[in-house]
C-alpha cells in the first residue's frame, strides 16, 4: 500500500465512508465520488500501480479484468445496454488520482457537457479496449497516446 493514497485506503477496506460494490482478490469496484453519468464507477486494483503508463504487456490481462468488473457492476446496478457504455483511464498528467483506475461509465449519451471533455478519447483519455490493444502489441505507449488520433485507426476486435 502507497503512503496517503486514498485508493490503497479504499482497496484495504479502511475507508469507511466507501461503499464497496464488488471486489476479488485483485480488484475492487465503487462509485466516482463525482459521478460524470448516472452510473459512474471506478474499478482499481488492489495492487498500487500509479497509472496506464506503468503497465506493460504482460499486464494486458489486468486491463480485461477491470473491464470485465465494471461491466458486471453495471449490470448489477439494472445496466442492460451495454453498448453505450464509456470505458478507460485517464492519462497522466490528467489523473486525478496516482493509483490505476478505470473509469466506468453508464450511459455514454448521458455524460454531463460540463465533463464531456474527460471522457472522450484524445490527449486526456484513451478507451479500455484501445489501451489494451496497444498493451498487447506492446507499441509504445507515450508514443501512441501522444497521438490519440491514431487511436481510431486500431482494429476493433469485439472486446469492449
Amino acid at each position: 500500500m502507497a503512503e496517503c493514497c486514498i485508493f490503497c485506503t479504499i482497496s484495504s477496506g479502511n475507508d469507511e465512508e466507501t461503499e464497496i460494490l464488488k471486489q476479488n482478490k485483485e480488484l475492487v469496484c465503487f462509485r466516482d465520488i463525482c459521478p460524470a453519468a448516472p452510473h459512474h464507477y471506478l474499478v482499481i486494483p488492489k495492487e498500487h500501480i500509479v497509472s496506464c503508463l506503468s503497465l506493460h504487456k504482460s499486464q494486458h490481462g489486468l486491463v480485461e479484468r477491470m473491464a470485465e468488473m465494471g461491466k458486471a457492476v453495471l449490470q448489477e446496478q439494472g445496466v442492460r445496454d451495454m453498448t453505450r457504455i464509456q470505458l478507460g483511464f485517464h492519462i497522466p498528467p490528467y489523473t486525478s488520482v496516482h493509483h490505476l483506475h478505470l473509469h466506468v461509465l453508464a450511459p455514454s449519451f448521458q455524460i454531463s457537457e460540463e465533463f464531456l471533455y474527460k471522457f472522450t478519447s484524445g490527449q486526456r483519455f484513451v478507451e479500455a479496449y484501445h489501451f489494451r490493444n496497444l498493451l498487447e502489441t506492446s507499441w509504445r505507449l507515450e508514443q501512441r497516446l501522444s497521438h490519440p488520433e491514431k487511436q481510431n485507426n486500431m482494429i476493433y476486435d469485439g472486446w469492449t
